[in-house]
């Protein structure tokens, strides 16, 4: 394992490459996103069935502060696979999403590399 990589959750090698999901609430879905959002961040951590590790994540916030979206970075090793773990989030299921890209990402700054 590359010191610069994190373990997975389980200790396992990392998994090789990192994935960017950014997704856009409908406008005037503040109440489904407060019902379902408890829901959502035990399927940030849990996630069973999904080989995937959810490095950082967080929503997005409007101008008011109010939140608005999410981001994501993920560790997977495909796409498919971070396409197939968004697709069982509470959020997606609940309708929640106008707009949501799956990227891959490459992390270099502060990632102890140049």
């Amino acid at each position: 394992m590359n010191a610069n990589q994190p373990a997975s959750p389980e200790g396992a090698p990392s998994i090789a490459s990192f994935f960017i999901v950014i997704a856009t609430d409908h406008p005037g879905m503040s109440e489904v996103r407060a019902r379902v959002r408890p829901s959502h961040r035990i399927w940030l951590r849990e996630h069973p069935g999904h080989a995937i590790n959810v490095v950082h994540g967080g929503p997005l916030l409007d101008t008011q502060g109010a939140m608005d979206g999410t981001l994501l970075v993920v560790q997977a090793a495909h796409i498919d696979d971070v396409h197939a773990f968004v697709a069982h989030d509470p959020y997606v299921q609940a309708g929640l999403f106008a707009e949501l890209s799956v990227r891959t990402w490459e992390w270099t700054l502060g990632r102890g590399t140049s």
